[in-house]
């Protein structure tokens, strides 16, 4: 395992008087796999991913970086990881890009012979080498952010601690950040990455924790996500406002099957229904029996209680982002 993070525990405080944030947290990462550690603000993201890089000592537990104790040798262990957190903070205005790294790689120890190539070549990786020459003030807030993955890249560390990477980048950037994500693990580095963009996590991790009050909620896969939150799959729909009685209805009828959820939209509703766990899944056929999800109840009630039947009707295995806003109110502290 290139990061194995045991029991940790960190409070802060005075003894009269302690916070909690992390407790209990166990999670590692292995060559070539990306962790996604998702869970709301002040749920103990950042005070985890700090321990990890060795910023922030636990009050209890263990952590292993690529062999090494990382909390009684964490020089040593900084020498194997690479780390991004949120932010902006982090470099010299006044020194260009490309001197700003060739300082970080001094401090991280590259050799004096190499440094200029391996700036360069972190440069290139995260496209920023048209503005090497360019002050780290005068950049805009996304090229910030990638010179800060820059500088995580350099030394090819074995293991990336990313915490929200793609934050303030504009789409087409932020996936070329996740572009470079998938190509080192799929070399072999490890990544521990936090982040708000669900569609994100989905689409790169192999495994997720959802972290909550300190606490690990949940590890897997989206379906374990999912069945946490008491949700298997979801039907989307719109109708028109006039129709909020029939909203009331079909609520009424799916009872504790599903959660019906509304929001207004464009002169319309938009409609969410939240079939519970045990009805229905990925790769789960749609039918009408109890436990699993209806479209077709749907439409019926629609139909009964004089609306027609949704041209936009979908029915489909809960996402990520779907299962973790169910999941969200009970994670908060």
């Amino acid at each position: 395992m290139l990061l194995r993070a045991s029991r940790l525990v960190r409070s802060f405080g005075r003894k009269d008087k302690t916070f909690v944030a992390v407790e209990d947290v166990s999670l590692d990462v292995g060559a070539g796999q990306i962790h996604g550690l998702l869970g709301p603000n002040g749920a103990g993201k950042t005070t985890t991913v700090r321990m990890c890089a060795t910023l922030l000592a636990p009050t209890s537990g263990e952590v292993w970086v690529d062999g090494i104790n990382a909390v009684r040798f964490p020089e040593r262990a900084r020498s194997r990881l690479g780390l991004v957190l949120g932010g902006e903070l982090g470099f010299y205005p006044r020194a260009t890009a490309r001197d700003n790294l060739l300082f970080f790689a001094d401090l991280q120890g590259v050799e004096p012979r190499r440094r200029r190539g391996a700036v360069a070549e972190v440069l290139e990786r995260v496209g920023l080498a048209d503005a090497a020459g360019r002050k780290a003030g005068e950049l805009s807030r996304g090229m910030r952010q990638r010179l800060h993955l820059a500088r995580a890249l350099l030394g090819s560390p074995s293991l990336l601690l990313l915490d929200e990477p793609t934050s303030g980048l504009d789409p087409d950037v932020a996936l070329q950040v996740r572009d470079l994500v998938r190509e080192l693990a799929q070399r072999g580095t490890g990544v521990l990455l936090t982040s708000h963009s669900m569609p994100e996590v989905e689409e790169l991790a192999d495994v997720i924790s959802v972290i909550g009050a300190g606490r690990i909620a949940v590890r897997g896969g989206v379906a374990d996500v999912a069945a946490l939150a008491g949700v298997s799959a979801t039907t989307t729909f719109t109708l028109p406002a006039r129709y909020g009685d029939v909203i009331e209805a079909l609520r009424r009828r799916l009872g504790a099957r599903a959660t019906v959820e509304q929001r207004a939209s464009s002169a319309r509703w938009a409609v969410t229904v939240y079939w519970a766990a045990g009805a229905g899944g990925a790769g789960e056929p749609m039918r009408g029996d109890d436990d699993i999800a209806d479209p077709d109840l749907v439409v019926s009630v629609l139909a009964e209680a004089g609306a027609q039947a949704p041209s936009d009707l979908v029915t489909r295995a809960a996402s990520l982002e779907e299962a973790y806003l169910a999941l969200a109110d009970g994670l908060a502290r």
